[in-house]
């Protein structure tokens, strides 16, 4: 390892130990963590999530650089420099929100000790100068973006087959898709279907592909790449799957997973209400019981392509008189697939509207109203009421991983579009490219997005190994999307005017990155749970 790079790890490391030290005292003064001081010093304990999230993410690209080479090492080496040299301002949570180290209790000496020391200093000068971003620049200029997956044939293989589609088929099409406000082509869902997205973390046993869920990363970004809501289109039916994989009968199992991995039909997470938003504990779409089965009654909103859909993983209450989670319960809502022409809501008891967006678009959001909408008694996932937040929870480590995914997918996008441009735009006798300001640009772009590939990756390994990862992949997510937006901001910022411009892919990336810091479970809402999972310890 590169002594600077080490030196600055380890003066980061410790940084991070001495405010995790300080706000266990805070937080924890008996030894088990309080909620309510959790939540009433969220500034403290989200920049702490963040602080230890760059941690985790620069461990995990100079682990990733140590496989490589020297440009790989020049990449590690820049993010890890800019993540310590800018701690003496504070921890960067995104837009308008930098929190002081103060506030997580570290005092000037912390800071003087650690990343402030000369040695370190001059180390984080070094590894992230403006110099060194331009060299990343220059070779990225050449096609060295950084090696992806470091000689695994599987995974290169995978990459290679998914980036063709999104450049052959995806990409040429995502435009006009965003710009018509339409549904994504069944013939492109055709093709993915054929390629195996929709069954590729399904156990071999239920005529999935059985992959690992880094392939799952690598499928993402890729068609993410090519256009977001392509990328998006596999994580209904990650969720779905997960859910009947976890929690349902064998029956279940054996009904519906052949049927979500073949294709055939089309699932929907419809978990969220007009007033509760991540707040589930006080949802209040029922489920009443019949000699029949079930009859559900409520709204929902930002449901994801649910006039297409033909399963629908409902969570509604139960029981009334049961508060906050213990009350729920998840259901496998069968319904008849619409759109494409055709009514979009056909069944009895439900009614949809759409909601239209800035981005995000291809698979269209609705606002979802049951008035008895029928079930049958099989439809309650795992035959037992009253799990259903422990059902919904197991699955959003990999919607989390999956969601980080399709943040590197964009990132990735804006960069490529943005490295275009800067190559061929000319101003001044010259290409954009040759100008220090737009050059540094494109080589934090590289290094942020390689930053946010690795740690969503080493979150997927995490849940391949079995291990809890809800950590790692709220992590992971805070990272992916907020390079995805930053990526995007750039590149509208290159492209100057035209960045601007309907036109242009830039305008749309842009719009499309700004959806994914929102859903899947708020990045206020993932800080704090990675900031309580860190303060448990």
């Amino acid at each position: 390892m590169n002594p600077q790079i080490e030196l600055a790890t380890e003066a980061l490391a410790e940084l991070a130990r001495r405010a995790h030290e300080k706000l266990r005292t805070r937080f924890a003064p008996t030894g088990k963590l309080d909620g309510k001081a959790l939540t009433a010093g969220q500034l403290a304990a989200h920049a702490y999530a963040y602080l230890e999230m760059e941690l985790e993410a620069s461990m995990q690209l100079v682990k990733w650089a140590d496989a490589g080479g020297e440009s790989d090492a020049r990449i590690a080496g820049a993010y890890l420099g800019e993540v310590v040299r800018s701690l003496a301002g504070g921890v960067d949570l995104g837009p308008a929100e930098t929190v002081s180290t103060a506030e997580l209790g570290l005092s000037r000496d912390d800071l003087e000790q650690t990343v402030l020391r000369a040695e370190v200093r001059e180390a984080a000068e070094e590894l992230s100068s403006g110099e060194r971003y331009l060299e990343i620049a220059r070779a990225a200029s050449q096609g060295d973006l950084g090696t992806r997956a470091h000689g695994d044939a599987t995974l290169e293989e995978v990459r290679r087959q998914f980036a063709r589609f999104a450049d052959t088929v995806v990409a040429p099409a995502a435009q006009k898709i965003h710009q018509d406000d339409v549904l994504i082509p069944m013939s492109m869902l055709e093709q993915m279907n054929e390629l195996g997205v929709f069954g590729l973390t399904i156990p071999e046993e239920y005529d999935g592909l059985g992959m690992s869920k880094v392939a799952m990363c690598v499928v993402t970004e890729e068609l993410s790449r090519g256009y977001i809501g392509v990328g998006s289109l596999g994580t209904r039916a990650e969720i779905a799957a997960e859910l009947i994989l976890g929690g349902g009968t064998q029956a279940q199992k054996k009904k519906w997973l052949p049927r979500i991995a073949s294709g055939e039909i089309l699932p929907t997470a419809v978990f969220t209400e007009p007033n509760f938003g991540s707040d589930l504990a006080h949802l209040g779409t029922r489920a009443e019981e019949t000699p029949e089965g079930f009859r559900v009654f409520g709204q929902k909103t930002w449901i994801t392509h649910a006039a297409r859909a033909d399963l629908m993983t409902l969570l509604a209450r139960t029981d009334s008189d049961e508060p906050g989670y213990r009350g729920l319960s998840m259901f496998l809502a069968e319904k008849t697939r619409g759109g494409d022409g055709a009514e979009e809501f056909p069944d009895e008891g439900i009614t949809g509207t759409e909601i239209e967006v800035l981005g995000y678009r291809g698979m269209k959001e609705y606002e979802l109203s049951f008035d008895g909408f029928a079930l049958p008694p099989d439809a309650l996932l795992g035959g037992e009421a009253g799990q259903g937040f422990k059902q919904l929870m197991r699955t959003f480590e990999s919607a989390r991983i999956q969601t980080a995914a399709r943040g590197v997918g964009v990132a990735q996008a804006a960069l490529d579009d943005a490295l275009r441009y800067a190559e061929e735009r000319q101003q001044f006798g010259a290409p954009l490219l040759a100008l220090p300001r737009v050059a540094r640009k494109l080589g934090r772009m590289v290094a942020r997005v390689q930053a946010a590939r690795q740690l969503a990756h080493f979150s997927a390994r995490q849940k391949d190994s079995g291990e809890r990862c809800d950590l790692e992949a709220g992590m992971a997510k805070l990272l992916a999307t907020r390079a995805a937006w930053e990526c995007a901001d750039a590149n509208v910022q290159i492209h100057g005017g035209n960045g601007y411009a309907i036109e242009y892919l830039a305008s749309r990336l842009l719009v499309d990155a700004r959806v994914l810091s929102i859903f899947e479970g708020a990045n206020e809402i993932q800080a704090h749970v990675v900031a309580r999972r860190l303060l448990e310890a």
